[in-house]
């Protein structure tokens, strides 16, 4: 979708490329890094600054210990850490629980690794799950990936709802692998809770996140993994096999947002997210879409349907040819296409005014 936008000059709220602007003290530190000639290879786990900066966020944020020197690895990206999470831990056959509508990353990433990805599927606008269905999985499975708050549905799994995750992996002797790259992305007045940091489960966790929707560097290409020691070492073994070390300049420059910038960039975040929240959802209302509104994240699913189209692929297509606006098909989230078929996904991590024009271009569908 994003090459077909491209193509026609278009408004992408498709791909999550996250248009917004780059504060300025992150972008100084890259600088300063690069004009101090630190270009050279890193670690493979990356540079000893920025794991402990890591560690005590991980500490102060997320309730998570975690030591710096063995038990933290920087990577290319959060959507890399979890490739190096499945290299690094499953076998071929082995079964990974995803909760439907996943994240197509984790789904194609487990398949690559070789793995069969076993599906619980969340239902209703709060995009909650079935324990007994949690509980059949689990009997023939491995791995549970949890991603909080998620991609696309933007839910947020409470801690109740964590805590059960948990006694099942528990129960089953399963790892738990966890996306939480959008966990600073997070509204009315929601808390984000690290499955790591609950009772019993450290040990069985991979926690994994990033710097680019935080900082918006999508293309700096930065995360980290924490988990125990072994994992870890594998993970980073795999990094320097595959890419060697994470960008080094860049590694400072997300050391310097860390250090640098405090409660008040993240509430100010909040508050700008929220705020293209709401218009993202009125302008979809007012095309005559009825928009599900997120928890957490950057990404809106809306059914489509009262416009008229009948399958979500046809939908993507006729907004894009009419309205010249891309939105990704509710099916990519879906093991059971029929389940995602109602739906189309928008990012509204862009500009006011981008939203603003593709709002505009919206309305002109509406019966």
């Amino acid at each position: 979708m994003t090459r077909a936008v491209e193509a026609v000059g278009g408004i992408n709220l498709g791909q999550g490329v996250c248009d917004l602007p780059t504060h300025p003290a992150v972008k100084a530190g890259a600088i300063e890094a690069i004009e101090a000639n630190r270009a050279a290879y890193s670690l493979y786990e990356g540079i000893a600054p920025l794991r402990a900066a890591i560690a005590k966020k991980l500490r102060d944020y997320n309730r998570i210990d975690a030591d710096p020197a063995s038990e933290i690895v920087v990577t290319v990206g959060s959507t890399g850490a979890f490739a190096l999470a499945m290299l690094a831990t499953v076998d071929p056959g082995d079964r990974v629980i995803l909760f439907e509508p996943f994240y197509s990353y984790h789904f194609n990433t487990a398949l690559l690794a070789g793995a069969e990805p076993v599906f619980v599927t969340t239902r209703g606008n709060d995009f909650e799950f079935d324990e007994k269905e949690l509980e059949a999985a689990a009997a023939r499975a491995d791995v549970i990936v949890v991603c909080t708050p998620a991609n696309p549905s933007g839910k947020i799994f409470s801690r109740e709802e964590l805590e059960r995750i948990a006694a099942v992996a528990t129960r089953h002797d399963l790892l738990v692998v966890t996306d939480e790259i959008y966990e600073h992305i997070l509204f009315d007045g929601r808390e984000h809770v690290s499955p790591a940091s609950l009772a019993g489960m450290r040990d069985r966790t991979i926690t994994i996140s990033g710097f680019s929707k935080t900082f918006s560097i999508t293309g700096w290409r930065l995360g980290y993994a924490a988990g125990p020691p072994d994992i870890m070492r594998s993970m980073g073994i795999l990094s320097d096999l595959l890419y060697v070390c994470p960008p080094t300049p860049l590694q400072w420059g997300v050391l310097a947002g860390m250090v640098e910038l405090g409660a008040d960039y993240y509430a100010q975040l909040l508050t700008d997210y929220a705020s293209l929240r709401s218009l993202m959802a009125d302008g979809l209302r007012a095309a005559g879409l009825r928009p599900i509104v997120p928890q957490g994240a950057y990404y809106m699913l809306a059914d489509y349907r009262p416009l008229g189209w009948t399958t979500a692929r046809e939908a993507a297509d006729q907004l894009l040819a009419l309205a010249g606006v891309a939105a990704i098909p509710g099916t990519a989230f879906y093991n059971d296409e029929a389940a995602g078929e109602h739906l189309l996904r928008f990012c509204f991590a862009k500009t006011r005014e981008a939203i603003e024009e593709a709002n505009r271009r919206m309305a002109k569908l509406r019966p």
